[in-house]
């Protein structure tokens, strides 16, 4: 079984990815992509034709949206399950990851980190006014999960799936694990999360054996 996962190192959603994943204890290999090169390769293109990150290739199975990579990855391999069994639970982590996306990765991201952080220091040009306006936009949308988080450890409920994280805490981490870092810190953070995920899941599998 050979995986492969086709991402860019400051992609959010190639991260998301990733921790899906790494979460799932399998082996995979990581393809660096750069979707804003002026050359990306024919080959890449021929896999996601929106010259876009992810893909996965799964034993010739190709596949691309983060979402569907999410899923696929949470049905076609052992381990924890990434979404809840419950219909009101899988519902409310659908929310949030529709949250998520449609609301908050654009003002976070697309304005703020982006213009405030990533630009500058990459010399290329930023627009503080989109600083401004995506850190006006950002309170509603986090006020609104806010309303939505129940006071337990991750965000579809505290016996959901004892306690394993789920999409949408994927989708949580990607934001939170280096957005507000410089690039090349972030990638380290993005890192020190999936390093966390990993140990995470040794001790669980490790805690779970018969004594």
């Amino acid at each position: 079984m050979t995986v492969e996962l086709y991402g860019y190192r400051y992609s959010v959603y190639s991260w998301i990815a990733r921790l899906a994943l790494e979460e799932k204890g399998g082996d995979y290999h990581w393809i660096e992509v750069n979707p804003f090169a002026p050359d990306v390769p024919e080959i890449y293109l021929a896999l996601h034709p929106f010259k876009r990150v992810p893909t996965l290739v799964h034993d010739n199975f190709q596949i691309y949206e983060t979402g569907a990579i999410t899923r696929y990855v949470d049905e076609a391999f052992p381990g924890p399950c990434l979404q809840p069994t419950d219909l009101r639970h899988r519902a409310r982590c659908s929310q949030f990851l529709s949250i998520i996306d449609s609301y908050v990765y654009w003002p976070l991201v697309r304005q703020v980190f982006s213009h405030r952080v990533f630009r500058p220091l990459l010399g290329r040009p930023s627009d503080l006014t989109e600083v401004q306006r995506g850190l006006e936009a950002a309170p509603e949308a986090l006020a609104a999960l806010e309303r939505l988080v129940a006071d337990t450890e991750y965000l579809c409920g505290a016996t959901y799936l004892c306690r394993h994280p789920s999409c949408a805490d994927d989708r949580i981490l990607r934001d939170g694990g280096g957005r507000r870092r410089p690039p090349e810190d972030a990638v380290q953070a993005q890192q020190s999360v999936v390093d966390d995920v990993s140990e995470d899941r040794v001790s669980r599998d490790q805690a779970a054996l018969p004594t």
